[in-house]
C-alpha cells in the first residue's frame, strides 16, 4: 500500500501524545524552530507541567540550534484537536501493549492521511501494536533517549513502513537538533539501548554475584570512562521498576539470560528502592540530585 509523504512540514504542527518525562522533552525539541507543538494528555496537571517545562527550557535549546526560533506549545485533552493537520505524531504513553494498540488505532483513524505515526516505545517493536491500524505503512518506532542532552534517536520499521519515511526523518530531524539512526532489522532495544542493556546487565551481575558494590562499580566506571555517572546511578535515574520491566521483556525473548540481574532488581524494588523519584534506588539522594 502506497503512502504519500507529508508536505508543507514547516507550516504544520507536531503532536505529542503523552506529557510525561519524555513526552515533554520530545515536545521541547519540536518547538525549537518556531512551529506549533500540541501535547495531548488526559491529565490537566501533567499537561500544564509539560508546558511549563518546555517554556522554561526552550530559550536554551533554541540558542544551540542553527536557525532556531521559539515556537508555541498547546496542551489539550482532546485527541482530535491535538492531531489536527499534524505532519508527525509521536506517542509517548506508558509501556503497556494494550494501551499502545488502542492509541495507534485511534491515531490511524483520526490523524491526517499523510501524518507519520511514531512510537517512542523503548521496549516494544511497532509491529506489536498495529492490530487496529489500517495503514501500517505510516507507522514506525522513533525512540528518543533524554533530549536535550542526549539527542540521537532510533528509528525502526514496523515491517510495512514506507521507505520514504525513514529518509524524510533522517533529513528533517537534524533541523530540530535530533539525529535519527535506522535499525535496519527488527531489534529489541534498537541500537544504543541494546548495547547499553548488555553493559547494565553485566554491572548488575557483578553486584548480584557479590564481586563488587554499586558504588565501587560506578566509581571505577567514572574514572575509566571520564563520564559523570556510572551504570547504577543511571539506572536509578530511569527508575528501578522501569529497569526491571525492561529486563523482564528481554528475558521473555531470551530465557538464557542470567537471572541474577533481575533478582537483584526485584530485591530493591520490593524494598521500595525505586530511584530518584522516591529519593533512593541503589543510592540515597538529596533533593539536589
Amino acid at each position: 500500500m502506497s503512502f504519500a509523504l507529508p508536505t508543507n512540514i514547516e507550516s504544520r504542527p507536531v503532536a505529542v501524545i503523552g506529557a510525561g518525562t519524555l513526552g515533554r522533552r520530545i515536545a521541547l525539541m519540536f518547538a525549537d524552530r518556531g512551529g506549533l507543538v500540541r501535547i495531548y494528555d488526559k491529565s490537566a496537571q501533567a499537561g500544564e507541567a509539560a508546558r511549563a517545562y518546555v517554556e522554561e527550557n526552550l530559550p536554551k535549546v533554541v540558542a544551540k540550534i542553527q536557525g532556531g526560533k521559539p515556537g508555541s506549545v498547546v496542551v489539550t485533552n482532546d485527541m482530535a484537536e491535538a492531531l489536527a493537520d499534524a505532519w508527525l505524531v509521536v506517542e509517548a504513553v506508558p509501556e503497556r501493549l494494550d494501551l499502545k494498540k488502542e492509541i495507534f488505532g485511534e491515531l490511524d483513524r483520526t490523524a491526517a492521511p499523510d501524518a507519520i505515526l511514531a512510537s517512542n516505545s523503548s521496549s516494544y517493536a511497532s509491529s506489536e501494536f498495529i492490530d487496529q491500524v489500517e495503514h501500517p505503512e505510516r507507522v514506525l518506532n522513533m525512540h528518543f533517549y533524554m533530549p536535550p542532552a542526549q539527542n540521537a534517536i532510533d528509528i525502526m520499521s514496523d515491517g510495512h513502513t514506507a521507505p520514504g519515511i525513514m529518509e524524510l526523518l533522517k533529513k528533517e530531524l537534524p533541523r530540530y537538533g535530533v539525529y535519527a539512526f535506522e535499525a535496519h532489522q527488527k531489534s529489541t532495544g534498537f541500537i544504543f539501548n541494546r548495547i547499553w542493556a548488555a553493559i547494565k546487565r553485566e554491572a548488575l551481575e557483578v553486584v548480584a554475584e557479590g564481586v563488587s558494590t554499586p558504588q565501587d562499580v560506578d566509581e571505577m566506571w567514572k574514572i575509566n570512562t571520564g563520564t559523570p555517572a556510572g551504570p547504577f546511578r543511571m539506572m536509578d535515574q530511569v527508575g528501578l521498576d522501569v529497569v526491571l520491566d525492561i529486563e523482564k521483556h528481554y528475558a521473555a525473548e531470551n530465557p538464557a539470560l542470567p537471572t541474577g540481574p533481575r533478582e537483584l532488581l526485584e530485591k530493591y524494588v520490593d524494598a521500595g528502592h525505586l530511584g530518584v523519584k522516591t529519593g533512593q534506588g541503589f543510592y540515597t539522594y538529596s533533593h539536589q540530585d
